[in-house]
């Protein structure tokens, strides 16, 4: 399963792909707005959206690129690294 990563913190990015390792995920995770978010991001099964550490303007690219992919997103307001197991926890026994 493929997972994308939007917002969070720099210093948990190394965090975060060693949590979706464990769930047997591919991970790509963007803190930072770069200028090709919308062809780096791909065709994730799951994309996640930590709220409180993201810009508007991700988030727009974000979704838009979901919509057109029909990739589940989920937004989550905590960006720890609980967080992002308990999404992965209820997202990925699903699939």
């Amino acid at each position: 399963m493929s997972i994308v990563i939007i917002g969070g913190h720099d210093r948990m990015v190394c965090q975060y792909k060693k949590i979706c390792k464990t769930y047997n995920c591919k991970a790509k995770v963007f803190t930072q707005m770069t200028s090709n978010l919308r062809e780096q991001i791909g065709k994730p099964d799951l994309i996640v959206l930590f709220t409180n550490t993201v810009s508007h303007k991700m988030v727009k690219c974000a979704v838009a690129e979901a919509e057109k992919n029909n990739a589940n997103v989920v937004r989550c307001h905590s960006s720890s690294g609980n967080a992002l197991g308990e999404i992965l926890e209820s997202h990925v026994s699903m699939a």
